[in-house]
């Protein structure tokens, strides 16, 4: 008979950590060797332990669960993380898969499919709930800001990143100034925002125009 799946549970609430340390009794090929409260507390403990698959929840105090995996996983190159939250966020997502983790399932699932998705992580498939799938596609389909911004629109915007005034605009692009001041409020209306600044800013983040 091959060893059991040692796991180590981490979650900030007792109730659910002796619900899961009950889920994990009830299997034979599974054994509990650790728990912890907090994300600082699992950093301390996990790594003498060594175990197999740590179980750890996404929002805790002193430490978030992410931040917990961003430690420890250099250190534990074989052992899988799989987040279990109430969270699905494409942002957290990522930065759950960027840090190491294995897996990321939600706290509905059923003890079946918790036990099913431990043994799949185990074993060195990358498990996701569905629903954590879906937010991911939706925001992969979302169209991007300044999407549908005109060839002229966005040369406008890379001269307010430059920080042209509109007569300055003018006069670089050779059009009148209020035809500037139509452009400019095309420009905030498509971004949905409030002002030049804003607008400057969001094109930054999204790489609508060259940095400065």
């Amino acid at each position: 008979m091959s060893d059991p799946i040692r796991i180590f549970i981490a979650d900030d609430h007792p109730m659910i950590r002796a619900g899961l340390a009950g889920m994990v009794a009830g299997e034979r090929d599974m054994l509990q060797v650790g728990e912890a409260g907090n994300g600082l507390d699992a950093v301390a403990l996990v790594p003498a332990l060594r175990p197999d698959v740590v179980l750890m929840d996404l929002l805790m105090p002193k430490l978030d669960g992410i931040g917990a995996i961003e430690r420890l996983k250099p250190l534990l190159p074989d052992t899988r993380f799989l987040i279990l939250t109430s969270l699905v966020e494409p942002a957290e997502i990522r930065r759950a898969i960027a840090a190491g983790a294995s897996g990321y399932l939600l706290k509905n699932a059923t003890s079946q499919d918790l036990v099913s998705v431990i043994r799949s992580t185990h074993a060195g498939r990358r498990v996701m709930a569905p629903e954590a799938t879906d937010a991911m596609i939706a925001e992969a389909q979302r169209p991007q800001p300044g999407a549908d911004l005109t060839q002229r629109e966005r040369e406008l915007l890379g001269l307010l990143a430059q920080g042209q005034t509109n007569q300055q605009i003018a006069e670089l692009l050779g059009i009148a100034l209020p035809t500037v001041k139509y452009h400019v409020t095309n420009v905030l209306n498509k971004l949905q925002v409030a002002n030049r600044t804003e607008a400057v800013l969001l094109a930054l983040k999204h790489k609508l125009v060259p940095p400065a």
